[in-house]
């Protein structure tokens, strides 16, 4: 695909762009409204391909529930109380919410031994809408400070219940910038795994945890950030991995986007992640 719709379909969902003027400008790189569409599908999520790890799994159960007010999707090993999971991994999302995606990963990680918490960060909106439009639309209204708040205190109620219990954080795009601002709220956290997330506006002296960031080649509007984070990084002590996968694109992880989903870079981040939360949650 034309790189140059690549870019246009990532200002469109971080910006965010008007649908209106995206369609116009994408319509215009295309050439007609139908080859306008077909890109499209290309870029959107598919989410009938989500299910790597289906809920009848006989590794893992899942259910639904809240912690500290949030929504969220649980997973653990199958037979593992949530008391008894060794170690706790929360899950955050991209700026699409809660979705099948997501909730595949969460089984994945539980597959691997640990209790999976994937929130719904867009539960003071009432959750996450089926629309991923829709959703997308509403995190410029959330109260950002809150968020993270929100998910500092999950990781107090794991901490309080269990003080030797690790919790580890992992996030894809939004919820890599969210993985950023959590380290800077909750000094317990044991680790945190970024994947092609912003870096925090402020705090970065006070991260504790180990970080491991991914980050895609191409991605300019991410990469131009790194820089910088990871000389304050540096100069705060903060023990951190970084990776860039070059000749791939932003979302390079999800498998639900066939045009930007890269297997080869995405199997070896994620190999990458389960050595990293292996070494820092056991």
């Amino acid at each position: 695909m034309d790189q140059r719709i690549v870019e246009l379909y990532d200002e469109y969902t971080h910006k965010p762009l008007d649908r209106r003027v995206f369609m116009e400008r994408l319509v215009a790189l295309t050439g007609s409204a139908a080859a306008a569409q077909l890109a499209l599908t290309g870029l959107a999520s598919n989410y009938a391909l989500a299910q790597t790890i289906p809920e009848t799994d006989p590794r893992i159960a899942a259910d639904r529930t809240e912690i500290g007010g949030l929504k969220v999707y649980r997973a653990a090993p199958k037979g593992v109380t949530p008391e008894a999971a060794r170690a706790v991994v929360i899950v955050i999302h991209e700026n699409r919410g809660l979705n099948p995606h997501i909730e595949d990963v969460a089984r994945r990680i539980a597959a691997e031994g640990y209790l999976a918490i994937a929130v719904d960060m867009l539960t003071p909106m009432g959750g996450t809408p089926r629309d991923e439009d829709a959703a997308r639309d509403m995190f410029p209204k959330l109260d950002m400070a809150k968020a993270t708040q929100s998910l500092a205190a999950i990781v107090d109620t794991f901490k309080k219940a269990s003080p030797t219990k690790k919790v580890g954080v992992v996030g894809f795009c939004w919820g890599g910038g969210m993985v950023n601002n959590l380290a800077t709220a909750a000094p317990a956290l044991d680790a945190g795994v970024v994947y092609y997330g912003a870096p925090p506006k402020d705090g970065i002296a006070n991260i504790k945890a180990p970080l491991m960031m991914h980050y895609a080649g191409m991605d300019k509007r991410i990469n131009d950030m790194a820089p910088a984070y990871e000389e304050a990084l540096k100069n705060a002590g903060v023990s951190f991995q970084a990776f860039t996968y070059e000749g791939v694109n932003h979302a390079f992880n999800n498998d639900t986007g066939k045009d930007r989903y890269n297997e080869p870079a995405a199997k070896l981040a994620w190999g990458r992640t389960l050595a990293f939360l292996k070494e820092k949650l056991g």
